[in-house]
């Protein structure tokens, strides 16, 4: 089957995701993981890309990417994804891939979907019995986003600036958010969504976006099963 065409709008966020080749680590240690946002860094510069949120775990990370252009998501992915593969491989002596083939992305429609996949991708941890709380783990966004912590590479968005008129109270009430986790239909729509690359947005957005770029959004048909989400 060819591969689906990547659509990756200007200015809609993305969620992103990109695995380690068979589920193996692609992070060992705390270093391996400032290089990683430190690559990630230089890219949203010069592609001109805000993140909104991130975790790094062991085996995958994820993003949440609103672009400028058109395409660049990708360019900037290749180009993290190819510049920390020769770090990993210099550092650990090895030769090879390091990534599960493509990333996998989907559009996130933000009146609706916006905060609870930030905070999905927050919670990472949590799920994965990690930490009790995304406040007791290093590598995520929630540290800025809930804590206001300075993370240069985090751009809040103006959905996430909605929240409250002080930095002070937005950053309460994200925190609030937080109180009770995120319902299992939520879990299910963002874990469809990413793993068949169709937006996370309601019937009637989905049809916005098709009759407005002209492109097919939904769901793309049942081929062989493909691996679950995090």
């Amino acid at each position: 089957m060819p591969r689906r065409k990547r659509y990756l709008i200007a200015n809609m966020p993305y969620h992103v995701v990109q695995r380690g080749h068979n589920r193996s680590n692609c992070f060992y240690d705390e270093t391996d993981k400032a290089c990683y946002l430190s690559i990630l860094e230089t890219y949203l510069i010069s592609y001109q890309v805000q993140l909104h949120a991130f975790v790094l775990m062991s085996n995958h990370v994820h993003l949440l990417l609103t672009a400028s252009k058109d395409g660049v998501i990708s360019s900037l992915m290749q180009n993290l994804g190819r510049d920390y593969v020769h770090y990993f491989n210099r550092r650990y002596h090895r030769v090879g891939t390091l990534w599960d083939g493509r990333f996998k992305d989907s559009l996130v429609e933000t009146d609706q979907y916006f905060l609870t996949c930030q905070r999905y991708i927050e919670l990472n941890p949590v799920r994965a019995k990690m930490v009790t709380h995304p406040a007791d783990y290093h590598w995520s966004s929630y540290h800025a986003n809930a804590r206001g912590i300075q993370i240069n590479i985090v751009t809040a968005h103006q959905v996430y600036l909605n929240l409250a008129e002080t930095p002070a109270k937005r950053q309460q009430n994200y925190r609030a958010l937080f109180e009770d986790g995120l319902p299992d239909q939520d879990l299910k729509s963002i874990r469809d969504a990413i793993k068949h690359s169709y937006p996370l947005a309601n019937e009637g957005f989905i049809h916005y976006l098709t009759k407005k770029y002209n492109m097919r959004f939904g769901r793309r048909n049942k081929g062989r099963p493909e691996k679950g989400s995090e």
